[in-house]
């Protein structure tokens, strides 16, 4: 079996490429968008960071999501490929870094002074008015902080901890199970930890108080679905372009349609809390609730919400509903793109509208920035799977993933 993986020249000049136009469209953007006097050019700035950052180190931390699952369910399947996901996962420090810079410049160093004003046109709690103080307890710049610190931290630390322990059982004596528990163990605290951060607190600071009025109890479950999904589609595309290049030669058609399965499933989750979210809202017909779907359905990002709903609904339906569209790699392929774009649209309708209004934009900007993050993803995690053996030759549960049947 070819075990080891050489980074094509043209991956890595490919890679480096999109770097390089994520660099000069942020630094145009400094020159043309933060050296405008418009307010809204300076948000447009500063949102699009905010949505790949949070979008990007959300779809890879769902790497280490996937790895904990299927450690705690001794699941076989994902063997077969689990390097994908580990060093997927062993770069959200890479992310995490990032997003850490990005949130905290925007929440403490943007503010726009009006007459006599002094707001943050983002982060709007950072300077509270009489609505919003009902909620000063949670939104406060402390425990902005403290969650975006320690969130980021130990998503980073579990990324790089599964990394390292399944290098160990590589050198570990043939079926000495001691290494294999120890993973299950540091996935049950993972999950915990994923379940009081991602399902819970920190999309409601990092998204939802960017709508500070607005408020659903329904919305970290929302963001973990659409960020979910869209990382299964980016192990998908990973172990596709492994099998294109020689390596994994263990993967066939079963464990490619249990991926196929994941990103119907869970297109499919996805539009059930959707629609659910919606339902409510609007049968509660509240203002203070209504107003977020108002913005998007009815205003000027109306385009978008119902492409939404086509890309990450109707289209996974329709073509990965039977079995065999999710055996083909073409089509496999092909979802897998379309629904991390269309969720990248979805974090888009999450973030812009509150800051933006009507002024909003996808443009050089936001195709750059998105451009850039995404060759640092192919960079990342391209160099960490040379680094070793993309077969975990001495797993415990190695033989039941080579005759996994879907």
């Amino acid at each position: 079996m070819n075990e080891r993986f050489e980074i094509p020249a043209r991956l890595r000049n490919t890679s480096m490429a999109l770097m390089l136009i994520g660099i000069i469209t942020l630094i145009a953007g400094a020159v043309v968008l933060l050296g405008s006097s418009d307010v809204f050019e300076k948000s447009r700035f500063w949102t699009s960071l905010v949505q790949d950052s949070v979008y990007f180190v959300m779809i890879t931390t769902a790497s280490v999501f996937i790895q904990a699952a299927s450690s705690l369910a001794q699941g076989a399947w994902i063997v077969a490929y689990r390097r994908v996901p580990e060093a997927i996962g062993a770069n959200v420090w890479v992310f995490g870094l990032i997003a850490a810079i990005v949130l905290l410049a925007v929440a403490f160093t943007y503010n726009v002074t009006t007459g006599d004003t002094v707001h943050n046109p983002i982060y709007t709690w950072m300077h509270p008015d009489e609505v919003e103080q009902k909620k000063n307890a949670f939104l406060n710049p402390g425990m902005f902080v403290g969650f975006t610190i320690v969130t980021l931290g130990l998503w980073a630390f579990f990324g790089r901890k599964f990394r390292s322990l399944s290098l160990a059982q590589e050198t570990a004596p043939k079926n000495d199970t001691k290494i294999y528990w120890t993973m299950v163990k540091f996935s049950g605290i993972f999950l915990f930890i994923y379940a009081l951060t991602q399902m819970s607190t920190t999309p409601w600071l990092w998204l939802m108080s960017i709508q500070a009025h607005w408020f659903s109890t329904m919305f970290s479950w929302y963001t973990f679905a659409s960020a979910f999904v869209a990382g299964m589609g980016l192990i998908l595309l990973w172990v596709v372009y492994l099998k294109n290049q020689g390596n994994l030669e263990i993967v066939n058609k079963e464990h490619v349609h249990d991926l196929g399965k994941f990103m119907f499933a869970f297109s499919i989750f996805w539009t059930y809390v959707w629609f659910d979210q919606y339902m409510l809202i609007w049968y509660g017909n509240e203002p203070e609730e209504t107003i977020f779907f108002k913005l998007r359905q009815q205003g000027p990002y109306s385009l978008i919400f119902y492409a939404d709903i086509i890309i990450n609904f109707i289209m996974p339906i329709l073509i990965l509903m039977t079995a065999p569209s999710k055996r083909n790699y073409f089509t496999v392929t092909f979802m897998a793109l379309v629904i991390i774009f269309g969720h990248w649209l979805d974090f888009y309708q999450m973030v812009m509208p509150n800051p933006l209004k009507d002024h909003w934009h996808i443009g050089w900007y936001e195709m750059g920035i998105f451009a850039g993050f995404v060759g640092v993803l192919i960079f990342s995690v391209s160099r960490t799977l040379a680094k070793s053996s993309l077969v975990p030759v001495n797993n415990v549960l190695l033989k039941e993933a080579v005759i996994h049947r879907s």
